[in-house]
């Protein structure tokens, strides 16, 4: 039985539910990281005995999960999307919005699926928008293309964040510093590509990386996407 169809126990002897202790958990995780998520801390959190949280959550898995699905409440979208496009551009920036607030998110995209309600909703609005636009072999390889361009774009993009933090080196900082040493390599002429690269490229901000390269992911489904004979 997963940890949404296993039935709550009751309240007493103080208030406890399982949204109070995802709450408590996410807070703790957008501080800390997951490494700051146990239930230990969590009860202490809530003031309230570890034991207890056991009647609610079995293991930290189950907490994490339940973390995502309350998370991926923030990726619904408030409104039907227009057309497939619009939807999946709308999932893409709405993940990445929420994966920069909620940066452990990062940690646990990819991998299985998720299968809280929240997380199944977005799935589902995800599939919908594609539905009829080719068969289904071709729509599931769409959207797993999709997905994994979101995950891979977020999680390179929370580890940059997280190296300036961890080196006190914004990017500029950190090409400074390293600058004397790119400049002695591509002197030596072994690397004229990737001079070409770093004389003559367009430095653009995270969010423009992101955009672009989705819409490039977009129109290579577009491409595939045909309405299957009737």
């Amino acid at each position: 039985m997963t940890v949404w169809d296993r039935p709550e126990p009751p309240t007493r002897p103080a208030p406890l539910d399982r949204e109070r202790i995802v709450a408590a958990a996410i807070a703790l995780a957008d501080e800390g990281g997951l490494e700051a998520v146990s239930l230990r801390k969590v009860a202490a959190r809530l003031d309230a005995g570890p034991m207890r949280l056991y009647r609610y959550i079995s293991t930290k898995e189950e907490l994490f999960d339940l973390m995502v699905d309350e998370v991926y409440a923030e990726i619904l979208p408030k409104e039907r999307p227009g057309d497939w496009r619009e939807a999946l551009r709308g999932h893409a920036h709405r993940t990445r919005r929420a994966a920069l607030r909620h940066e452990w998110l990062a940690d646990l995209l990819g991998g299985r699926p998720s299968l809280g309600p929240n997380a199944m909703a977005v799935a589902e609005g995800t599939l919908s928008a594609l539905d009829g636009l080719a068969d289904l072999d071709t729509v599931m390889r769409a959207v797993e293309t999709v997905s994994a361009y979101i995950t891979g774009a977020i999680r390179r993009e929370i580890a940059n964040l997280r190296a300036e933090r961890a080196t006190g080196l914004s990017k500029l900082d950190w090409q400074r510093a390293y600058g004397p040493h790119v400049s002695r390599m591509l002197a030596t002429g072994r690397f004229p590509a990737l001079a070409k690269a770093v004389h003559d490229g367009t430095e653009v901000d995270a969010e423009t990386s992101f955009t672009t390269g989705l819409d490039w992911i977009l129109d290579a489904v577009a491409a595939k996407l045909t309405r299957p004979p009737t």
